[in-house]
This record gives C-alpha cells, sequence and structure tokens, in this order.
C-alpha cells in the first residue's frame, strides 16, 4: 500500500512538474520570438537539448543519477527519430495554418491509440475512449480557428503525427523493456537529439522564416531569455520523459492538451491575447473531458491492482483444501508412528 502511494505522488511530481515547466518554456518562448523577433524555433530546441545533456551529464558525475549503458543502436535510432519528428512537427507548423496545425496535434491521441492497440495489444476501454473524445472536442472548440488545406503541409502534418507517436511510444516502451529510467534514457539519447536538430535546424528555420540564425543580431536581453529558455527546458524534457515512462504515451497527451488550455487562460490574463465566449466554452468542454479521463484511468487502475471477489474466493478454496491435506497428512503420519510404536 505504502508503495503504491509513493508511486501516485511520483507521478502526481511529474505532472505538475510538466506543467509548470511547459506553461513557462511557452511564455518565454513567446517573450523571445514576438517581442524580440528570436524566430529560429527548430534551432532553438537543439540549443534546448544540448544543455539537457551537459546538465544530467554534471548530474551524472556528481552521482545524483546511475548512467546505465543502453544498446547504442537503440539509442541513436530513437534519439534520431525523436528529433525528426520536433522537426517535422515545426514543418507542419509553417506550412499549415494554425488552425490545421492544431488539429494535428489533436490527432496524435488517435493515432496513438490506434497504435497502441494494433502493435501492442494495449487495449483501451469504451470510457476512456468517450472521455478522450470530449477532451479533443473541447480543445478543438477552443483552438482550432481557420482550416486550411494544402497538399504539401497535409503530408508534412501525417509524417509529423506518425512520427510524433512512435517516439513516444517507444519512450515509454524502451524505459519498461529495458528496465531504464526517465533520466538515464534522456541522458543517453538527447546528444543525438541535439545533433539532427543543430544540422537540419538552420535550414528548416531559413526555409520557414527567410532569416539566417547566423546573421541575426544578438542582443543581451535575447541572450538572457535564450538562456532562461534553455534551463527551463532541462526540466520540461526531463518532464517528459517522466511522465511517458511512468504513465503512458496518452496520458502525456492529455496532459498536453491541459496545457494548451493554460496557456490559453495564461495568455489572455497576462498577456492580455484575445478571448472569445468559443474559448472559454472549449476549455471548460476540455476540462469536463479530463476529468473523466482521470477518474476512468484511476478506477481501472485501482481495479488492476485489487484482486476480484470471485479470485479471493477460488484462493481461500484452494488455502482451505490445502490445509485440509496437510491436516490429513499429519494425522496419517502420527497414525504411523502410533502403529510402529
Amino acid at each position: 500500500m505504502g508503495e503504491m502511494s509513493n508511486n501516485q505522488l511520483g507521478v502526481i511530481g511529474a505532472l505538475f512538474l510538466s506543467v509548470a515547466s511547459s506553461v513557462s518554456i511557452v511564455i518565454c518562448n513567446k517573450a523571445l520570438m514576438s517581442n524580440l523577433g528570436f524566430q529560429f524555433a527548430t534551432t532553438l530546441t537543439s540549443w534546448h537539448l544540448m544543455v539537457t545533456y551537459c546538465t544530467l551529464h554534471v548530474a551524472s558525475r556528481l552521482n545524483f543519477f546511475e548512467n546505465k549503458t543502453i544498446d547504442m543502436k537503440t539509442v541513436m535510432l530513437f534519439g534520431i527519430l525523436n528529433g525528426i519528428s520536433i522537426g517535422f512537427l515545426n514543418l507542419s507548423l509553417g506550412f499549415n495554418s494554425i488552425g490545421f496545425y492544431q488539429m494535428t496535434k489533436l490527432a496524435i491521441i488517435p493515432f496513438t491509440v490506434m497504435l497502441e492497440t494494433l502493435f501492442l495489444k494495449k487495449q483501451f476501454s469504451d470510457k476512456i475512449k468517450i472521455s478522450l473524445s470530449i477532451l479533443l472536442l473541447g480543445v478543438g472548440i477552443a483552438s482550432v480557428t481557420d482550416l486550411q488545406l494544402n497538399l504539401v503541409g497535409t503530408i508534412l502534418s501525417l509524417i509529423a503525427i506518425l512520427t510524433t507517436c512512435i517516439s513516444q511510444i517507444l519512450t515509454n516502451t524502451i524505459q519498461k523493456r529495458l528496465n531504464v529510467s526517465s533520466t538515464q534514457l534522456l541522458y543517453q539519447s538527447s546528444p543525438f537529439q541535439a545533433a539532427i536538430l543543430f544540422v537540419i535546424g538552420p535550414f528548416l528555420d531559413q526555409c520557414l522564416t527567410g532569416q539566417n540564425v547566423f546573421a541575426y543580431t544578438y542582443s543581451p536581453s535575447v541572450m538572457v531569455i535564450i538562456l532562461l529558455s534553455c534551463l527551463i527546458a532541462v526540466f520540461v524534457n526531463f518532464s517528459t520523459f517522466l511522465v511517458i515512462g511512468k504513465t503512458s504515451p496518452v496520458t502525456y497527451q492529455v496532459l498536453g492538451h491541459l496545457k494548451t488550455c493554460l496557456v490559453l487562460g495564461f495568455g489572455y490574463t497576462l498577456l492580455h491575447d484575445p478571448f472569445t465566449a468559443r474559448n472559454i466554452f472549449g476549455i471548460l468542454v476540455a476540462m469536463v473531458g479530463m476529468g473523466l479521463y482521470s477518474y476512468f484511468c484511476t478506477l481501472e487502475t485501482k481495479r488492476k491492482h485489487t484482486p476480484s471477489l470471485s479470485s479471493q474466493v477460488k484462493e481461500r478454496e484452494s488455502t482451505t483444501l490445502l490445509v485440509s491435506h496437510l491436516d490429513k497428512e499429519s494425522k496419517f503420519q502420527l497414525f504411523k508412528i502410533e502403529t510402529h510404536a
């Protein structure tokens, strides 16, 4: 029971860290990109991962966690896939309208459910599916505005969805099958993620913005906010692997939509972004979906850890039969001793 409560506290802590760090980095990056004109998102992500790796390397040296060697081929392919998924998400945003990009993010949950059902034989109850549908409907109402389709953007979005689903499923699967922690996996894979994004980042950013990241004038205020963004990203990356490892890729995506709702709220409160009755209604519907998802997940978790009544009855019957058999054996042995005596 104590182990269960400790595990629940760990999950709650991971979820809180993920929400707090993600909302913080969105606000920080919005100030960097909207106010200071630094538009190089993919290159910035590569810097985030480099700082994450350096931080974890120092933590490993100071024995904050034990470094565990993972098969190099597995880690390399996993890291490269993660980097590619980030690149395609950014391309999807660049080649599509904001509304279609939000639809792309919404599609990640049903695709993840489908892939886990087909290839990992994971079962999702009807209640879970209904709660996810309510959640997606709410987020769609709150965040999706214009839907402009184009062939290139649609293809990029499909690739982004597929690579993101696979990378998040692998984040969970590798941790459980190879018995490694989220920190160990992030430490091993972050150099490869950073490398692929550092190579393709400047090209993608120039393609999307028409500007060269190396020709940008870096003022002291820009440097300070970039450094702050990189430091927050350490907690974002760490909590991402932690949440997916402790829960599931679908739960992580649900959490991501909670962040979307919070960012919309913070944007209205702090940055005075436009906010309509439709946004409010969508967020409320999404919150209902999240509440139902959390409730049904908790019920299913308890059901898995609590033995059923029939199994308890069978266990009692088998125990009674065993005791009865042992009692008969002991009486028979005693009878033999008395006869020999």
